[in-house]
């Protein structure tokens, strides 16, 4: 792999993984889900991360982003040590450098589309009108513009998934972590959603790591990231023959 020596993060890393361990506890047997993953996620670049359900990708994600404590190992996410931080510290981070598209959409169902999708900007003081307006921008540009005002019970699946991407763009964080964005996409929806991600979320400065197993997408991505029981097996510009 195209990385740095295990224990040295490249000072340019958006992602320095070292070492990462994650165990679960199920009854009184433990099971080791990631074994002991080394990797940098470089800014400028579409990665994604793909391979069987049950091989530790949105483990690996999460432990990424701060969402989940690895059982070993460190991270750095834009030179800083997000496991050596308060609680409070690591949300504050998350709030400012990280937007999240997950499976479920978490929309609020009591709130309107463009309020759901203006969430990170009001949770960062914004205030109310111009943090709509500005989610309406990016509602625009995923063709649910006309969508603002409804409730996200009035969507459809994949209006909804489209509400939880402008979301996680709105406040234009330095890394987009994203589980599966097109999986309840048409392939033109998809590839629209792939095109903002790549305007919004790739630039010298930021990443975008996707987990995914849309195979109509794999064309797009700059590196391809293999894990098979819980180790990288493949890290690459394509996909292995084998797979």
């Amino acid at each position: 792999m195209d990385t740095t020596a295990i224990g040295g993060c490249a000072p340019e890393a958006a992602i320095c993984a070292r070492g990462i361990i994650r165990e679960f506890e199920a009854g009184q047997t433990t099971i080791r889900v990631l074994h002991g993953i080394d990797t940098d996620i470089r800014p400028g670049e579409l990665t994604y991360v793909v391979g069987e359900s049950g091989s530790g990708k949105t483990t690996l994600i999460s432990i990424m982003c701060g969402i989940l404590y690895p059982t070993q190992g460190e991270v750095k996410v834009f030179g800083t040590d997000i496991y050596k931080l308060t609680d409070t510290q690591l949300v504050n981070f998350r709030l400012r450098n990280i937007g999240f598209i997950f499976q479920q959409y978490n929309l609020i169902p009591s709130i309107d589309v463009a309020a759901n999708a203006a969430v990170p900007l009001i949770a960062q003081g914004v205030p109310l009108a111009e943090a709509r307006e500005r989610a309406k921008v990016l509602l625009d540009k995923l063709n649910i513009g006309n969508q603002a005002d409804k409730l996200p019970r009035q969507l459809s699946g994949g209006q909804q998934q489209r509400v939880a991407i402008a979301r996680a763009l709105v406040h234009e964080p330095r890394l987009v972590v994203c589980d599966e964005p097109t999986a309840a996409l048409d392939a033109s929806s998809g590839r629209r959603v792939m095109d903002l991600l790549r305007e919004v979320a790739v630039a010298p400065d930021r990443a975008c790591i996707i987990v995914t197993h849309d195979n109509r997408i794999f064309d797009l991505a700059d590196r391809i990231i293999v894990l098979e029981d819980g180790r990288i097996t493949h890290d690459g510009t394509e996909m292995p023959d084998d797979h």
